[in-house]
């Protein structure tokens, strides 16, 4: 034992890395170790031997784990010394500017059209992401059989076999906050409906989950000229310039008589956008003086108010605005892509002091 002793102190001692170390270990210690197979020979001695050897092999063991363990640290030791050598940090030198955070385009422009539509009297409501069918669908004037309210068109909610209460829906328009609006703070009424909402769709223009701004008026002798004028405003503000030209295109919506898109006037000149010149329209937004049926559906008298409603997609409008060619991207989490579209969070929107900068 002596020599097993000084042979594997010695080997020990002179290991250059943890590697060596766990060699000598299994060589000494392991289950098929040199210590480990005296220790089964005691098995086949005399009870006057075991009580001899037995004592004597255990102090061996633990004599050869105890410097094995004190090697161990010793090459952790000289390890981290070598790293504090070679990984040092001169802490009077100035420090490394540190990147700050942006604001999302979606937050951005949300911001900016709420700063415009504040200015002219607007307020901001909210409502529930998750609607009934009743507020989502017909308080809308949106019939039954309307392809919107098919399901591959809609995301409905789980409902269980039997259950008999009305189907809820993801808001597939921020119009329901309207109607909720309307039934909460009555006539007259002028708000902005924005937040996300919900349809079964994806490509380059269309995601499932997108943004939407819409807007209402309720008052006295409200017209069409009314609403031509605030949009006007709005989308001179909003890619600020100083004059715009809109077309008002008939077409057809459920919640408003008579319904309108709304195009711009603008060129495409080397691929950019410039709003308010050329000969080129683009439609942003759909219009219209709001159905007397839906006044109605928010306990408003038609016969005594009458309003006008909007609606246009805020991804849609940042896109065009800050010539960001693909939707989907908005929602990549690509810290590269927001470093690169994003917004400094220092820089509120204002019409005093800009809305972009």
């Amino acid at each position: 034992m002596d020599d097993l002793r000084d042979k594997y102190l010695t080997a020990i001692a002179d290991a250059g890395d943890e590697a060596a170390l766990e060699t000598l270990r299994v060589q000494a210690v392991g289950k098929k170790g040199e210590i480990s197979l005296k220790m089964r020979e005691l098995g086949k001695m005399t009870p006057e031997e075991r009580q001899v050897m037995g004592p004597k092999l255990n102090a061996l063991k633990d004599e050869i784990n105890s410097a094995l363990s004190a090697k161990k640290q010793g090459l952790a030791d000289a390890a981290l010394d070598e790293r504090l050598r070679g990984e040092w940090l001169d802490v009077t030198l100035p420090a490394r500017s540190r990147r700050s955070g942006t604001i999302h385009p979606v937050s951005q422009v949300s911001e900016e059209v709420t700063a415009i539509f504040a200015d002219m009297g607007f307020a901001v409501a909210e409502g529930p992401q998750v609607e009934s069918d009743w507020h989502n669908f017909d308080a809308l004037n949106i019939p039954g059989h309307h392809p919107a309210r098919a399901e591959m068109d809609t995301f409905y909610m789980h409902r269980d076999t039997g259950d008999t209460r009305p189907p809820h829906v993801l808001r597939t328009h921020t119009s329901p906050v309207q109607i909720r609006s309307m039934e909460l703070q009555g006539a007259p009424l002028r708000v902005i409906c924005p937040g996300r909402v919900y349809r079964a769709d994806y490509d380059q223009t269309h995601t499932p989950m997108f943004h939407q701004v819409e807007g209402l008026a309720v008052d006295k002798d409200i017209s069409m000229a009314n609403l031509k004028w605030v949009l006007e405003e709005f989308v001179k503000a909003y890619f600020e310039v100083d004059g715009v030209d809109l077309r008002f295109r008939a077409s057809h919506f459920p919640f408003t008589e008579p319904s309108a898109e709304v195009d711009i006037r603008c060129s495409w000149e080397g691929g950019t956008l410039k709003v308010g010149e050329g000969d080129d329209w683009l439609e942003i937004l759909g219009s219209g003086m709001v159905h007397p049926k839906v006044l109605m559906a928010g306990n408003i008298d038609p016969a005594a108010w009458q309003g006008f409603a909007f609606g246009m997609g805020i991804d849609r409008i940042a896109m065009l605005k800050y010539g960001i060619p693909d939707l989907r991207a908005f929602f990549d989490s690509d810290l590269r892509w927001l470093r690169h579209y994003g917004f400094s969070a220092l820089d509120v929107p204002t019409l005093r002091g800009g809305l972009s900068r």
